[in-house]
């Protein structure tokens, strides 16, 4: 099993360290080529306009955009925002940002607040048995999601992590903490999709 992460921007450094504590075989992934081996990608949490526009800038919105159709990808905060369907800011302005489109969900940019309203929060994650420490910074809100989509964690009666297939999203930056469960997740969803085909 190969999982790679986007590493154009953001903290993808420790989405990669995670990944190698857990004895995966993990790739950098920049260039198109760089997808030929994956069978899972993380897109990291970081700016979601500045993602946007090196993916475009390193031609990779195509080779992406086939991959999160066919198989296993996980998106933090702003992974989570190139994965939704519809974009909101809190001033109700769109960015200029290409979407993935593959979660029907509309997602408010920093809709908790700015860089310094981050903040740590004691959640329940549904497949986990006890509370996950969830660390929020500039994080997006869902505002509204399709029926089609699996809420896993809610705060404040907002989801907060959710699933539909083999794509997976989170508002919060669970590379950000010493507790593996999230990316156990996900590596379980891989494993899964490989058995599967």
């Amino acid at each position: 099993m190969e999982i790679g992460v986007l590493s154009l921007q953001g903290d993808f450094k420790n989405h990669i360290d995670i990944l190698k504590e857990l004895n995966i075989n993990v790739k950098k992934v920049r260039y198109s080529n760089d997808f030929d081996s994956l069978d899972g990608l993380i897109i990291p949490g970081g700016e979601s306009t500045a993602i946007s526009n090196l993916i475009v800038k390193q031609g990779l919105y195509e080779v992406i955009e086939k991959f999160v159709n066919t198989k296993p990808v996980y998106g933090t905060c702003a992974g989570l925002i190139l994965l939704s369907s519809r974009i909101m800011d809190s001033n109700n302005l769109k960015k200029n940002i290409n979407l993935f489109k593959v979660l029907d969900i509309e997602i408010e940019r920093n809709g908790w607040g700015r860089q310094i309203d981050s903040f740590v929060q004691e959640i329940k994650i549904k497949p986990f048995k006890k509370d996950y420490k969830a660390i929020f910074i500039r994080a997006p809100k869902i505002k509204s999601l399709d029926k089609s989509i699996e809420v896993l964690s809610k705060f404040l009666d907002t989801p907060v992590m959710i699933k539909k297939g083999y794509i997976l999203g989170t508002t919060f930056h669970p590379e950000l903490t010493k507790d593996i469960r999230v990316h156990e997740y996900f590596i379980n969803m891989v494993k899964e999709y490989k058995i599967e085909c």
